[in-house]
């Protein structure tokens, strides 16, 4: 399968990242982390955005109303009228060489992102989960570039990028508690595996509502998309090297958004929306 996407006519990013959909009103968020920006496309095709003031490496809606950010000081609550960021809970206050990355919620609302190092300081950074009462739990240590994560579709799995490691890895999840274990490989890209160029890194990632793992390629203008035993059943070429991340949207969200950065290729730093002829599981607020 090869699907040709569509570059979408909005602004265009230095590091484009993290897309998720809100349902509710029907609207794509993604964030600029470079420029330190949450950007909006509502149902109509109009844009917003806001800055944070600081890197932004994951947008994600809040039940209650607005919207909770990972930003380089950890989790805070954004306001979108008034653009006030309010500190929900601090991370790696004693670590200024890092800041926080990829994220997303599952379906109890609780809101998984990591961190990494500026410089990308071999094992610097971790993976950390907010839960709803706001308290925040480490679950890995020792992360080079904490990325995407997803899960499948009965929630006893949960997907995770180290992009370092070159691995996309899943866990088993237990989705009463939140908690993970019996780590393990699901699919290598680079050094060998998936696309196999050194400098090629896995990314971003979403889970179709079949099972299916899709997973962005930095430095490898394509999305891969493989099935729930980790083999690669197709690819989404891109005309920007940089592919960041990518979410299932839509009213039937059976449309596939997919950020990049700048780069390499005619459109770096692009959206691109594509119909992959799969459909994708909702994405979850947060619930604090």
């Amino acid at each position: 399968m090869t699907t040709q996407p569509t570059q979408v006519q909005a602004p265009l990013c230095t590091l484009g990242e993290g897309p998720v959909w809100d349902g509710r009103d029907q609207s794509l968020y993604w964030v600029d982390i470079l420029e330190s920006r949450v950007h909006r496309m509502a149902a109509d095709g109009s844009f917003s955005s806001w800055d944070t003031g600081q890197p932004v490496g994951a947008v994600v809606p809040r039940a209650s109303g607005g919207l909770v950010v990972a930003v380089r000081d950890g989790f805070m609550a954004l306001d979108p009228v008034s653009g006030t960021l309010t500190t929900l809970a601090e991370v790696e206050k004693d670590r200024p060489g890092n800041r926080m990355n990829d994220g997303s919620c599952d379906r109890a609302g609780r809101f998984y992102a990591g961190t990494m190092a500026f410089d990308e300081s071999p094992e610097a950074g971790a993976l950390y989960r907010l839960d709803p009462d706001l308290s925040v739990t480490t679950l890995i240590t020792g992360v080079g570039t904490s990325n995407g994560i997803g899960w499948s579709p009965d929630e006893r799995l949960m997907y995770y990028v180290d992009s370092q490691a070159h691995s996309v890895d899943v866990f088993d999840y237990d989705p009463a508690t939140g908690q993970i274990g019996g780590r393990r490989p699901f699919k290598a890209v680079g050094e060998g595996g998936g696309v196999g160029e050194v400098d090629v890194v896995p990314d971003g990632l979403t889970v179709d509502a079949e099972g299916g793992v899709w997973v962005a390629v930095w430095e490898g203008y394509a999305l891969l998309h493989h099935d729930p035993a980790g083999q690669l059943i197709g690819i989404v070429e891109l005309p920007a090297a940089r592919v960041t991340s990518c979410v299932f949207g839509g009213p039937d969200l059976d449309r596939l958004y997919i950020t990049t950065a700048e780069g390499p290729g005619e459109s770096g730093g692009a959206l691109f929306v594509c119909e992959p002829g799969v459909t994708g599981q909702p994405s979850h607020p947060f619930r604090g």
